[in-house]
């Protein structure tokens, strides 16, 4: 059975993107096809001025909606990246793999250094070299398949080159992984920006369907969402990209192709309208179970434990052998 690793960084309220773009595909393909395991990477969330107490809130909230989600502990692994030693261990031994050239050419690693000089902080060094704690994430367990979105495939391919470096260098140790994504709605785009990602920590929500939102609150942000000039419903992202994300939303909901929705509306209000309430049928069962989970935190607990001690069996004998294989003396 193929070997699957992805995972959720806590930085902020998980979204519809989140959902659509990931979860879902973790919980009714990838959970059932291939031996998965699925992380909330808290360590990720340090690259960044961030506040202690909202990083391991978040990471509990994002933990509980990934089982609310469906993922069922006993089909996949379920933890947190910080449980599991091994992540840490074998990143050090990929930063001496990785190049100073190949990270700095890092298209994340640009954007988001450029908007923390803007906000007059500092650039945190682990903003630059996280894409290779990443790339330990994923090969510390052998992956074969890594589901990511479009904006992570850079970082899959590094991972792909710093194991086929290390292999070539030292002997073979790490499987070299693949990147894979759904065919639709693999990136959901902001309400109010329809050409940027809808993402976690964006300063405004107004964009933003949270998985935690209210009904009311998601049908007015979709109601809202821009749209574009003209009056027709056509899908065509690249010059209508507001009515474009808006028929995506609801392929992914709905299961039609956004081409076939496109035929169906002859008005904007009437495709917002039934977007909205596509999205609520979405939301509403893992709102539902969300607030089941919250009110047993124990259970969760549990849950997280047993998969850290599972990820950590995995991940211990290759990170052992990469040990030896690059030189280190092993402990007595």
């Amino acid at each position: 059975m193929k070997r699957i690793f992805s995972g959720i960084k806590p930085t902020g309220h998980l979204t519809l993107g989140n959902y659509l773009g990931a979860l879902r595909r973790w919980v009714e393909v990838d959970q059932h096809q291939a031996d998965a395991l699925f992380s909330v990477v808290d360590l990720h969330a340090l690259t960044v001025e961030h506040d202690p107490a909202r990083v391991r809130r978040l990471s509990r909230q994002a933990a509980t909606l990934m089982l609310a989600a469906g993922l069922d502990p006993d089909l996949c692994t379920v933890f947190v990246q910080s449980h599991v030693d091994e992540h840490a261990r074998l990143s050090y031994l990929l930063e001496c793999t990785a190049t100073d050239g190949e990270l700095r050419r890092m298209i994340q690693y640009k954007e988001k250094s450029v908007r923390a000089r803007a906000a007059g902080q500092s650039v945190r060094l682990s903003l630059l070299t996280y894409p290779v704690l990443m790339a330990a994430d994923i090969l510390a367990y052998q992956a074969d398949e890594v589901p990511v979105g479009d904006d992570q495939t850079q970082h899959v391919e590094l991972t792909r080159d710093l194991a086929v470096r290390f292999n070539q260098r030292y002997g073979h140790t790490f499987n070299v992984p693949r990147a894979t994504a759904p065919p639709v709605a693999a990136r959901v785009m902001d309400l109010q920006d329809p050409t940027s990602k809808m993402g976690k920590s964006h300063e405004s929500g107004a964009g933003i369907v949270y998985l935690l939102d209210e009904a009311d609150v998601v049908r007015k942000k979709i109601m809202r969402a821009v749209t574009d000039s003209g009056d027709d419903v056509e899908y065509d992202p690249g010059t209508r990209p507001g009515v474009a994300n808006l028929l995506e939303i609801l392929s992914a909901c709905s299961g039609a192709s956004p081409k076939e929705l496109a035929g169906a509306y002859r008005s904007y209000g009437a495709l917002k309208k039934d977007t909205a309430e596509a999205v609520l049928e979405v939301l509403r069962p893992i709102r539902e179970r969300h607030a089941e989970l919250a009110a047993d935190p124990g259970h969760v607990d549990e849950v997280l434990r047993k998969g850290a001690e599972r990820a950590r069996g995995m991940a211990r004998p290759t990170v052992d052998a990469a040990y030896r294989a690059i030189g280190l003396l092993p402990a007595a």
